[in-house]
């Protein structure tokens, strides 16, 4: 578990736009992780620019990379940020987490109409007698 230290990198690292685009790009290309060229097109990023924003992220244990062949490859490294999760919930609600948990949504409580099943036609939103049908 990360110590407050741990947390105030990763959180310092994820409060920029460019390292919290390309740490999410690479969560998606998990486990593979992607080369920096391409890892830079997709969230637009010169490459010396990535370079600088990709080392913060290492740094704060939330990225890893590895050569392959002449390619720096980079990774999501998903223990950093359970590492994070757990050191902000480690004290929530007096100790008790599971009292954290988000409270039911209301578009899935029981006065929510079940959908139609895929072969029964959906109602009509028109009220009866509207000429349209």
């Amino acid at each position: 578990m990360l110590d407050e230290a741990g947390a105030l990198a990763a959180l310092t690292a994820l409060a920029q736009e460019t390292r919290l685009r390309a740490l999410r790009t690479l969560l998606h290309a998990l486990p593979d992780g992607m080369p920096a060229g391409r890892l830079g097109a997709a969230v637009g990023c010169a490459p010396s620019t990535l370079t600088f924003h990709l080392r913060q992220l290492q740094e704060a244990g939330l990225v890893e990379s590895r050569r392959q062949g002449a390619s720096m490859i980079y990774s999501a490294r998903p223990a950093g940020l359970t590492g994070l999760t757990d050191y902000l919930v480690q004290a929530c609600c007096g100790g008790r987490p599971e009292a954290c948990l988000p409270a039911p949504s209301p578009c899935r409580g029981a006065s929510t109409p079940a959908l139609a099943a895929p072969d029964t036609p959906a109602p009509l939103d028109e009220p009866a007698g509207s000429g349209r049908g």
